[in-house]
């Protein structure tokens, strides 16, 4: 029996079936979602049948037996949710990004330090991905001695005829290094070691989409610790011919080797994902992460249980998104997009 209960408030981006399936198989237990649109709740009902649709989102944050909230709401929504939640009692998973402004995220450190309540997001490229995981666990063992460079690629099929339009709107969506690339900034410091780090410098752009004029297309980051440097690229041209809806890379550069994983496909030609190549002193060696554990889950509800930091530090989680929202205001200086 678990001893947890959660429940959704927003479902707008598909990452909320990885957030329910997250804490699910860590042994809680999904009671409850809400969600005004019709279509949206009939697949996710359909999908999560123990959880109980309800009309207002009240009925969630009133009920003392539910502990956490998740969220995948339209992006520039997540916020208010996340904060109405942790000032009703509840701890907070919310899909990246967290918050699309410095506003709140200055809002949400102040209530969650005044409330005392968790307020995580699951950046999924890096807890959901075993590759990614075993990394860690690699460079936590030495395998590549000191790390001191990440390479973050996050190419995306943009697949117009799925997008709301929500999508291509700058101020709910957030900016493309805001968005997508928070995942990226994430994973910098998490493998730099680092609990924060500096912008130096950013880009955005709409390269092939004058269609859609509140896209960003692509967009990049230089980024740096004390100790580390970064590159970041994100974009949404990932070609048709790709079988999967983007091929995410990541190249950790340490003393003694390096790491790149090819998270989602192998276009060498290998099967599956979760592709992490090793190369160090000894040689070349290709590993299959397929079966790594994931332990985030886990760790949560354990940080829920016993009101610890233990699955991310909440100032990683923080500056994390302080990075993303950084790079995304330098990026747009002088463009269409600042105004």
């Amino acid at each position: 029996m678990s001893d947890i209960k959660f429940a959704a408030i927003g479902i707008n981006h598909a990452h909320i079936y990885g957030q329910v399936e997250c804490l699910k198989r860590a042994g809680a237990q999904f009671v409850a979602f809400h969600a005004p649109e019709d279509d949206l709740a009939k697949t996710f009902g359909e999908r999560f049948p123990e959880a109980k649709r309800v009309s207002d989102p009240a009925a969630i944050l009133e009920d003392a037996s539910i502990g956490v909230v998740v969220t995948a709401a339209i992006p520039g929504d997540r916020a208010e949710i996340c904060l109405a939640a942790m000032r009703a009692g509840k701890d907070v998973l919310t899909d990246k990004p967290g918050m699309t402004t410095f506003a709140q995220l200055e809002e949400i450190q102040r209530v969650q330090k005044e409330t005392g309540r968790i307020f995580s997001v699951l950046y999924s490229e890096h807890f959901e991905v075993p590759a990614a995981v075993e990394a860690g666990n690699l460079i936590a063992r030495g395998a590549i001695g000191q790390v001191v460079n990440t390479v973050g690629l996050g190419p995306h099929s943009l697949r117009l005829n799925n997008r709301p339009d929500w999508f291509f709107t700058r101020k709910r969506y957030g900016g493309i290094l805001c968005d997508i690339a928070s995942h990226q900034f994430e994973q910098f410091l998490y493998f730099s070691d680092a609990m924060d780090g500096e912008v130096v410098s950013a880009s955005v752009a709409n390269r092939g989409h004058a269609d859609k004029p509140g896209l960003q297309d692509v967009g990049d980051a230089h980024i740096r610790t004390a100790t580390t440097s970064g590159y970041i690229r994100v974009d949404w041209f990932t070609p048709e011919g790709l079988p999967t809806w983007g091929d995410g890379r990541l190249t950790i550069l340490g003393t003694e080797g390096y790491i790149e994983l090819r998270k989602y496909v192998d276009i060498a030609g290998r099967p599956g994902e979760n592709h992490l190549f090793l190369v160090d002193k000894k040689g070349v060696q290709h590993i299959d992460c397929s079966n790594v554990d994931l332990p985030f889950g886990r760790q949560f509800l354990d940080d829920v249980r016993n009101r610890t930091e233990t699955a991310m530090p909440q100032q990683r989680c923080y500056n994390a998104m302080k990075m993303a929202l950084t790079a995304q205001q330098m990026a747009e200086t002088g463009t269409e997009w600042a105004q």
